[in-house]
């Protein structure tokens, strides 16, 4: 049985908020409210906070509410191992969701720079360096899915989920506190480190692809499930 993934924390980070939440998890349980149920409210309330604070500017109320509902974002695993409901529709619900949020957030940034902010070069850089690190972002879990549907690995890589929206938090709460450069510099960082993992995911797959098929091993190519490269 799969799990959910989350945002995926360090060990000592997960175990930590792990035992925050886990008097919560029990009170969900004894409400019976599913797993599901929650990964569906922490995207929505995620995307909500997202468009009614980011966009209008609101950078540190909205960036310390979101902070708190992702963290919260353990809250449906816990419940799904508790209830012994782990599985693989709610690892890849969790997981399309939570790409369905980083675009949001992101998506957000990019508006408020691009369409709500006096315009000036350094909010033009903003929102463009905002709308790249959506792009990027994508690319990134999309290697590893799409190396995972050809029997290879994509594991590799500087800034996976966590790392991007830690950066992204930061940067959207210091920008709240000093200006619109510490966004400069944090998009400038997220497009920088997502680039080069994307990168680093496109020459694992490469190596992995290029192998010799050992005997009687069905090359990878031929089961593509989008039948791209039958």
């Amino acid at each position: 049985m799969a799990d959910r993934g989350g945002l995926m924390l360090g060990r000592d980070a997960r175990a930590g908020v792990g035992r925050v939440f886990s008097p919560l998890a029990r009170t969900l349980v004894r409400l019976h409210i599913t797993p599901d149920a929650i990964t569906w409210v922490g995207t929505i309330l995620t995307c909500g906070l997202a468009v009614a604070l980011l966009v209008p500017g609101h950078f540190v109320l909205g960036a310390l509410l979101i902070t708190v509902v992702v963290l919260a974002d353990s809250l449906d695993g816990l419940v799904a191992r508790l209830t012994g409901t782990s599985s693989p529709w709610g690892a890849f619900l969790d997981s399309t969701l939570d790409r369905i949020a980083d675009g949001v957030v992101l998506g957000a940034l990019a508006v408020h720079f691009l369409a709500v902010a006096p315009r000036s070069e350094l909010t033009i850089a903003c929102g463009v360096l905002a709308l790249a690190a959506l792009v990027l972002g994508g690319a990134v879990s999309y290697a590893k899915a799409r190396a995972e549907s050809l029997s290879m690995t994509a594991d590799v890589g500087l800034m996976e989920r966590a790392d991007r929206f830690v950066v992204i938090l930061v940067g959207t709460l210091v920008t709240g506190l000093v200006g619109p450069w510490a966004m400069l510099v944090a998009m400038a960082v997220l497009v920088a480190g997502s680039a080069w993992t994307v990168a680093q995911r496109m020459g694992a797959v490469h190596r992995q692809g290029h192998r010799v098929p050992a005997a009687g091993e069905r090359p990878a190519a031929d089961i593509d499930p989008e039948g791209a490269r039958a």
